[in-house]
């Protein structure tokens, strides 16, 4: 066998080699790479990425929940709810029973609650802001999936659709 030839084949054999174990890593890491990108935890919730934060003592509502989140963020602003109030259809009727203003007018930290929606389960999201013009904005979970943030802005007109569930009534 001529030993040039040896040579040359023995080289583009490497090539296929190094080829076929780049390729090997590859394709055994991509388990590794994709839950390591569902579980990676992220301080700041941006729409439609994953948010995990840590409860606040007694918070018993179900993580990745629309009622988790409004829960979690309430507990942000020093203004906790109690843990009672269980699925999103039941929260305006609860507060309004245990002494939380309940009416159509939203305002920061206020919950919107959606009573019928979702399999009767209902919606629960937090009010981040109200413009000067009654646009408001909320944060939701769990509209795009589970433990999934997401933003919306609504307008002024829709306010009259959602209870609005704000801080107790002052005795």
């Amino acid at each position: 066998m001529n030993p040039i030839f040896l040579i040359v084949s023995l080289r583009g054999l490497r090539k296929e080699i190094l080829f076929t174990a780049l390729f090997l890593v590859f394709m055994l890491s991509a388990p590794v790479v994709s839950v390591f990108a569902l579980t990676h935890v992220s301080n700041s919730a941006q729409a439609g990425q994953v948010y995990n934060a840590s409860s606040y003592p007694g918070d018993y509502y179900a993580w990745g929940n629309c009622t988790w989140w409004v829960s979690i963020r309430r507990s942000q602003i020093n203004e906790p709810i109690p843990n009672t109030w269980g699925n999103a259809a039941t929260w305006a009727y609860y507060a309004a029973q245990q002494g939380y203003l309940v009416d159509h007018t939203p305002s920061y930290g206020s919950i919107m609650q959606i009573p019928n929606v979702d399999n009767g389960l209902g919606h629960v999201a937090f009010v981040e802001s109200v413009d000067p013009d009654g646009t408001w904005h909320i944060s939701e979970m769990n509209v795009l999936g589970l433990d999934a943030v997401d933003y919306k802005a609504m307008p002024p007109s829709a306010a009259a659709d959602y209870n609005f569930i704000h801080q107790k009534a002052l005795p």
